[in-house]
């Protein structure tokens, strides 16, 4: 081998070192996102209530017990914490791991749940549920709760994920805009106020805006999985190449949307250029 295509091996073999070790790193890296959302129609009693979204952890685990994770969602001093879906994966068994992170997470703040396509996946939720149900988390399940801070509330509501119908996505007898519209029929009635809504899928804020909602909560897009400057995300499930929602702060109409990026991997190995992401939201009044 000449000399030249020596050092042209070395280089290349020194840059995808570096890359691979880079991407290791990346993936372990959890970054905090910050986000300020107002509303004339939020009760004043909850101005500057904190929330703390998690979403497709996919039981990825951050240092022994998710304890950095853990770590960080403390230090935002969280009102609520929020689950959005895919904190199981359906390609692990270790669902060990989701359980002991909620079991911990209950002892920061409350803690709301809703399902994401990969807790249906298996037909295994009836088993997945009772676990957060007995940690203390409260599972949203196209239903509602109140959340009081003196005489004023707001509503935080949750919908299932439309693969909770999976046979008849399959069978193609109805579509996730169907299911989803039902689902939030049925969840919102005779629900007024400020709503905060809990739903795995960003791709289907034009329909969360149609009822009414005022603020969601999402993930499910991973980032887009890859990320690049100027680009965005490549790739996300419901939404194709360079998808539009794929994180920060969305606004349809009279809703706002947090599109989380994920903590996780799911069936791809890795995230580049997409650090994994806990995202904190403060409210405020207008």
């Amino acid at each position: 081998m000449k000399p030249i295509y020596k050092r042209l091996t070395v280089i290349i073999a020194l840059v995808l070192t570096a890359l691979i070790i880079y991407i290791m790193w990346e993936n372990q890296t959890i970054t905090v996102s910050k986000y300020q959302v107002s509303s004339k129609k939020l009760p004043t009693e909850f101005d500057g209530f904190c929330i703390v979204q998690v979403s497709d952890l996919h039981c990825a685990e951050f240092d022994e017990g998710n304890n950095r994770l853990l770590s960080l969602i403390k230090d935002a001093k969280p009102d609520i914490i929020v689950i959005t879906g895919d904190l199981f994966d359906a390609r692990r068994g270790d669902r060990e791991i989701g359980a002991s992170f909620v079991s911990e997470a209950v002892k920061i703040a409350p803690t709301y749940f809703v399902t994401g396509n990969h807790e249906f996946a298996n037909d295994d939720f009836d088993t997945l549920e009772p676990l957060l149900s007995d940690a203390g988390v409260f599972v949203l399940r196209n239903s509602s709760m109140q959340i009081y801070r003196g005489e004023n509330a707001i509503t935080i509501l949750g919908i299932d994920d439309p693969l909770v119908m999976k046979e008849a996505l399959i069978a193609e007898e109805i579509t996730g805009d169907e299911i989803i519209t039902d689902e939030l029929t049925a969840t919102l009635k005779g629900v007024s106020g400020y709503t905060v809504l809990l739903a795995h899928h960003p791709e289907y804020i034009d329909k969360y805006a149609e009822h009414g909602v005022d603020l969601v909560f999402s993930g499910h897009a991973h980032g887009g999985q890859f990320r690049f400057p100027l680009i965005g995300g490549l790739y996300a499930p419901g939404q194709g190449v360079f998808p539009k929602y794929t994180e920060g702060v969305h606004e349809y109409d009279d809703t706002a949307m947090i599109v989380s990026r994920g903590l996780g991997r799911s069936s791809f190995p890795f995230r580049f250029g997409n650090p994994p992401e806990l995202v904190v939201v403060t409210l405020e009044c207008e």
